[in-house]
């Protein structure tokens, strides 16, 4: 009875972890719809959107060796709440901001670097959370479901960014605010229990032991640089508000449609690969799934009708959450709890230069070329580096299970 009372409360407690990356989701994709518009609207500049992501980014790579020490030496779950904390005081500074008439390019880059700081601190945290609530046979149907979570979430929050802009961005930002607070109270009450950690002494060797430990597993390096660059080159979300104003003449209701519209399709395949976790092939269907990637990204760029567009967008957050859970699953499996915040901070480097650092890299190369063939280059090269990978990894391309032995 005891051991049942107990599955019964950390199912609870990871219920209330996803209700709380739910709104701190939420948060995140509004602010970036608000931010976003607001900058082309005063630059109608797309190297400015670029930059947006650049100063997200640059905390991001300057923190990680920190971060992932943080992460195995303090308590995570306070990590989180401190984390969601700030993130609500400077998204209540773009409130005051825009209430105010002096929120110009310059500040939102500020504040945009400053929330990317906290995101290097709250996610290799956060995510090394979910091991302590659940138990290993079921973490990956666990971050299967997290991740569908997420993906709700991602619907809901550029959707809901973009009907309240047409208010005002300060309902954007009011909304932003209730939701981190919402999330930061349900993580306080969350209750982990913590293994027992070795305690070392803060040298050159710990700071880098994370990147030593993804460096010696093939299989895992090959799938988080293989999502580093995939993303990095396909990738078109800092771009869509030129689309939605100037090619598909879509205004901010369709910017919030295109930004859902990937969202959708990684919501279906996560709950997908949830009910029917990837347990043969995972390797094929990982290359397959990128293959899809590229494809969809060409066909947005040539396409001119919203519905193409939104149809291959859908596509491109189908394929790549397969990447998303096939990575996340191999390195919670994979990992003693007392080195998860630093193997998670460099995964969560690899995710951020994907995107982050993505969106810089399409803003400029749109500076320098336009949207369309920005993006077009972009899934030519996804369709590259997919080929590449199956020759420098063959341990991935050969991947079965998800729960066997890395070096099989």
């Amino acid at each position: 009875m005891d051991e049942v009372n107990r599955f019964a409360i950390k199912r609870s407690y990871f219920t209330n972890y996803c209700i709380a990356q739910f709104f701190s989701s939420i948060a995140f994709q509004m602010v970036s719809v608000a931010i976003g518009w607001q900058m082309y609207n005063l630059t109608h500049d797309a190297f400015s959107l670029g930059l947006v992501g650049l100063a997200e980014f640059v905390p991001m790579v300057l923190l990680t060796l920190i971060v992932g020490q943080v992460a195995d030496r303090f308590d995570r779950r306070k990590i989180v709440v401190t984390c969601q904390i700030v993130e609500c005081g400077f998204t209540a500074l773009l409130l005051i901001g825009n209430l105010g008439g002096w929120l110009g390019s310059s500040q939102i880059l500020l504040v945009a670097a400053i929330l990317g700081a906290c995101h290097a601190f709250e996610g290799p945290a956060s995510t090394a959370i979910v091991p302590q609530l659940v138990s290993k046979e079921i973490l990956p149907k666990a971050i299967a479901w997290n991740t569908s979570i997420w993906q709700t979430s991602s619907i809901l929050g550029p959707t809901l960014g973009g009907v309240l802009f047409a208010f005002g961005p300060s309902i954007v930002y009011i909304t932003a605010v209730a939701a981190l607070f919402v999330s930061a109270v349900l993580i306080f009450f969350i209750r982990v229990e913590r293994g027992v950690r070795k305690s070392e002494p803060v040298s050159v060797r710990t700071l880098f032991s994370g990147i030593e430990f993804v460096w010696r597993h093939p299989i895992i390096l090959g799938t988080i640089s293989l999502d580093l660059f995939a993303v990095l080159l396909g990738g078109a979300t800092a771009l869509l508000p030129i689309f939605a104003q100037d090619i598909l003449s879509a205004g901010p209701w369709g910017l919030g449609l295109m930004r859902t519209a990937p969202a959708i399709g990684a919501l279906l395949m996560s709950l997908v690969l949830a009910r029917f976790p990837l347990q043969k092939a995972a390797g094929p269907a990982l290359f397959c799934a990128l293959a899809v990637f590229g494809l969809a990204t060409i066909l947005f760029a040539v396409s001119t009708s919203l519905t193409v567009s939104l149809f291959a967008l859908f596509l491109t957050g189908a394929s790549d959450v397969v990447s998303v859970v096939i990575r996340h699953s191999l390195v919670q499996l994979h990992t003693p709890d007392e080195m998860r915040g630093r193997v998670n901070a460099v995964n969560s480097l690899f995710i951020g230069t994907s995107n982050q650092l993505g969106e810089f890299e399409s803003g400029t190369l749109a500076g320098l070329v336009g949207a369309v063939p920005a993006v077009i280059i972009g899934g030519i090269g996804t369709l590259a580096v997919a080929g590449l990978w199956m020759i420098l990894f063959p341990q991935l391309r050969r991947l079965r299970g998800l729960t066997g032995s890395l070096e099989e």
